[in-house]
Order: C-alpha cells, then structure tokens, then sequence
C-alpha cells in the first residue's frame, strides 16, 4: 500500500489513495467524514439503502493499520452521522473493531453531525475535542474556514473533482491543497461528494482505483 508523499507546513506527510493522510512522524492517521452509521439513519427513515456501510469502514481502517506504523487516529469530524447511528448493530461491530486496537489512541475534532448525533460511545474510548485541535504546526478542524494558528487539516465539503473528455466526465475523490488550509476527501462509505473548484495556487490531488495522481489546474 502506497502513497505520495509531500511537504505540508514543514512537514512530511502521505496522501493515502485510501481517502487518509499519514503524518509519520507522530505515528497519526488523519481521517475526514467517516459518517458511521449513515446507511442504518436512513434506514430508520424507511429509506431502502444497502447494510454493510459500517463494517466497510472499519475493514477500510484495519487494511490501513496493517499496512502502516500507526498509535494514533484523529477523526476530522462526522464520526457519527445521526442520533440513528447509536443503533445496537452498529456500536456492535464499533466494539469489537475496538477490542482488537487498545492500544490505538482515537481523537475526534466534533463536526456539525456530531453535534447533532451526540459524542460516540464512551466504551470506545474516543479523546473528544473542539476545533481547531492543535498538534505541532497543524490545526485539526471539521470546517475548513474555521479561525485556527497553524496550518488547517479540515474535511466537511467531500470533495471530488470532475474529469472530463468531450462528452464523457468522472467525478472522482479528491485532495484539495492549499497555501494555508487542506481539504481531505470523505472517507466514509456512502457518502457522496461536492465537486470543487480550485482556486488560484490550490492543487489537487485525484484518487481512483487504488492510485493518486496530480491535476494540473489551468
């Protein structure tokens, strides 16, 4: 498992075609919009959506933790996407992905949805904080604008960006990059994107099939 590695505010980081940032240095997995439980909320709104959503993610959060040296996740908000999202079957599953990671240190930076959702279970021991969390030169936050000293590592927009070609086009995930802020792409399962459109001297960076590559922005 690959993935590009740059320079963020003085630092080294990967982007993670996996929809994560790695910060090597503080051993960090940085995730944005994971939204557990969104398939089971809809559900209890008698809205027909396919089941697996949450057991998707957690696989999704194991294959990284094989792959690379990680003591410590900090969650860009969006943990839970509903009060629906405290249903039994998910904590379930959200327990014992849990048992199998003691020694993994979990930090939620609160989002708009977990304000509403409420703070996840205490039995998965999740360090709960407000934006912006500052950890050396970086500034973890939910929303992208918010007031912070470092450099801003936020999520809430999902971003994609479409590629096109004549008549044919693809909205993909995306890293959006800039000189005082970074937006990661939704992790999560099920949750759809916004597609963006970059400013003067942002980058972005595209994810599909397992890859991540540079756009040139015109």
């Amino acid at each position: 498992m690959s993935g590009l590695e740059i320079e963020l505010a003085g630092e080294r980081v990967v982007l993670l075609p996996q929809k994560a940032l790695l910060w090597p240095r503080e051993r960090m997995l940085v995730i944005a919009d994971i939204h557990f439980g969104k398939a089971a909320s809809f559900r209890a709104l008698g809205i027909p959506v396919p089941r697996g959503t949450t057991t998707e993610n957690l696989l999704s959060l194991d294959a990284l933790l094989e792959a690379w040296d990680i003591a410590h996740i900090v969650f860009l908000g969006d943990f839970l996407h509903a009060k629906a999202a405290h249903a039994v079957s998910t904590l379930r599953a959200m327990l014992a992905w849990r048992a199998r990671h003691t020694r993994l240190r979990l930090t939620l930076v609160r989002g708009n949805h977990d304000w509403h959702a409420g703070d996840p279970s205490e039995l998965l021991q999740v360090g709960m904080v407000d934006e912006p969390f500052d950890v050396g030169p970086f500034s973890f936050c939910h929303h992208p604008d918010t007031a912070a000293a470092g450099y801003v590592l936020a999520g809430h927009v999902h971003p994609v960006y479409r590629l096109s070609s004549g008549w044919e086009s693809l909205r993909l995930p995306c890293f959006l990059l800039g000189e005082r802020r970074a937006i990661l792409p939704s992790f999560g399962a099920f949750t759809g994107g916004h597609v963006i459109a970059p400013l003067p001297g942002e980058r972005v960076f595209v994810l599909a099939e397992q890859s991540i590559f540079p756009i040139e922005i015109r």
